[in-house]
């Protein structure tokens, strides 16, 4: 089966470009996945988040077909991984966490040869080169050794080979690793081009804000086990409602705002008298209405207002009860991480 027939045969499977059951994979005595259920649709970006050593890239690879699976099953587009492994390549793009492209050759050298070997003549592969090195702003270093090139650079250029041949499903795994947080920014707006261009996309990342800004849902996996699953707001909610913080411009009204919070809300608010803020759990956003109107019939002028959501951090903490920190670079680690065996 050619490249065309595949991308037409998975527009006939259905809305799941994902379906993933009781994925397990055993290295030794480690069970780095643990009996991984994925469901991902068609058309979104799927983030699946943990710490080092929580089976993420064992998953994707499994996916992927690069290994084999100790147990469960998967279909990518409606199509096995194990009995199909030969369509499922022809429908996914894979990026792993470290660069695969020749140091022995420039930059543009590097696409030029991923395009011709995708199949596109000379001259297109050379304009997909040049479009692909300005989009990563490598333009100014398209010539130059790739022995020169910083590590960023040569995670860029990695990424950029990835979609030369944007395929219906694109594994990221870990894609902004090692990247500053302009060039991270910019990976971002390729990452939401790419979908709405037509490719799904499932990304896999130790950056919660990372997961919270792309991820239409996302999956918390934890020492092998998927531990949570749903959107970012249903992952939220599941660890507590919202806040909202208020701050009266006059002390002397603190006591009366207190009371009208307490009426309008039924709830006893927080109150930091020295600060003149007043903090209460906010199950109904739309009571806010109703509460500004109370404080402004009773001539109580606010300095500051806020509603805050539970953060991604609260989420992983209430969910895998575990220490998360940020390391030098940013991303979540475990307190006591178990690295995942090499591959």
């Amino acid at each position: 089966m050619n490249e065309g027939q595949s991308r037409e045969g998975w527009n006939e499977q259905g809305d799941w470009a994902v379906e993933a059951r009781g994925l397990v994979k055993t290295f030794g005595n480690h069970r780095a996945v643990d009996g991984v259920d994925l469901n991902v649709r068609a058309g979104t970006i799927y983030g699946v988040l943990g710490p080092n050593g929580a089976g993420k890239t064992t998953t994707i690879r499994m996916l992927a077909t690069l290994l084999r699976l100790d147990a469960g099953s998967a279909r990518i587009f409606g199509h096995d991984v194990v009995k199909e492994p030969h369509i499922v390549r022809q429908l996914i793009g894979v990026t792993g966490q470290y660069a695969s492209v020749d140091e022995s050759l420039s930059a543009t050298e590097n696409l030029v040869i991923f395009s011709r070997l995708l199949g596109l003549g000379r001259a297109e592969a050379r304009r997909k080169a040049a479009d692909l090195l300005e989009e990563f702003g490598l333009t100014e270093a398209a010539r130059r050794p790739l022995k020169n090139f910083s590590g960023g650079m040569r995670r860029r250029l990695d990424l950029a080979a990835s979609l030369i041949a944007q395929p219906p499903l694109i594994f990221l795994d870990e894609p902004t690793t090692g990247l500053d947080p302009r060039t991270r920014a910019q990976m971002w707006v390729t990452i939401r081009r790419l979908v709405k261009t037509g490719s799904t996309v499932l990304l896999t990342t130790q950056y919660l804000d990372e997961a919270d800004q792309l991820a239409d849902r996302i999956a918390v996996i934890d020492k092998g086990h998927v531990v949570a699953e749903g959107t970012v707001d249903e992952l939220k909610s599941s660890v507590g409602t919202s806040s909202l913080q208020l701050k009266v411009q006059h002390s002397q009204d603190i006591e009366g705002t207190r009371r009208i919070v307490e009426q309008v809300l039924g709830i006893e608010p927080n109150v930091t008298a020295e600060a003149a803020k007043i903090t209460a759990p906010l199950a109904d956003a739309d009571r806010v209405t109703d509460l500004l109107i109370a404080l402004r019939n009773t001539g109580i002028h606010l300095a500051e207002i806020s509603v805050q959501k539970p953060t991604l951090d609260e989420v992983f903490l209430n969910i895998t009860g575990q220490c998360v920190k940020e390391n030098t670079t940013g991303t979540m680690e475990e307190s006591n991480e178990t690295e995942e065996a090499s591959i």
